[in-house]
């Protein structure tokens, strides 16, 4: 039996420790500097981001080949690439296009929209779990729900709707109030 299964020396062991100590530091200092944009609520961009910075950390964890300033340039690299992503998305809408998922409009004044349902595999009862979640006990209390670009179920009541001005700009729709279709 290869007995370095159990036991290599001290060496891969005070890198491990040096690792996970320093990496940790280093990336806790990187992230409070880049600001909360980085770990706000993720788009599919900060989403990418986030794996990658937690897979190049945890394999600089244990691979004893891989030296603390090249993990701590690769975490400052990742999330400096995320920065100027998001400035470049901040200010261009062809590229907000490219990276973004709009907000899709799934319920509006008592119509499930069917088509948006079923092209991004969702069902009825997720809207009515959205609902309840909102606390609202009904969906005759509900005038929308939309499927938010992070993923999650965004709920509007019928006393929030106001004149619906929040939706339009997701749905192209400008006959909103008619629901239509």
């Amino acid at each position: 039996m290869d007995t370095t299964l159990l036991w290599d020396g001290w060496e891969p062991v005070v890198h491990s420790v040096v690792m996970v100590v320093c990496g940790f530091v280093a990336l806790v200092v990187i992230l409070r500097v880049s600001g909360p944009r980085t770990m706000a609520k993720m788009t599919p961009l900060d989403f990418i981001v986030a794996v990658t910075i937690g897979s190049a950390f945890g394999r600089t964890l244990t691979a004893t080949e891989v030296p603390l300033a090249q993990t701590v340039l690769v975490l400052a690299l990742l999330v400096g690439v995320q920065w100027v992503f998001a400035a470049v998305r901040a200010r261009s809408p062809r590229v907000r296009s490219l990276l973004d998922s709009p907000p899709i409009l799934l319920y509006y004044q008592g119509r499930m929209q069917g088509r948006a349902l079923r092209s991004h595999r969702l069902l009825e009862d997720d809207v009515h779990t959205a609902a309840r979640q909102s606390g609202k006990g009904s969906l005759e209390q509900v005038a929308a729900v939309i499927l938010q670009q992070d993923g999650s179920l965004g709920v509007i009541g019928r006393d929030d709707l106001g004149d619906a001005s929040s939706l339009l700009p997701f749905t192209g729709r400008h006959d909103i109030r008619d629901n239509e279709g």
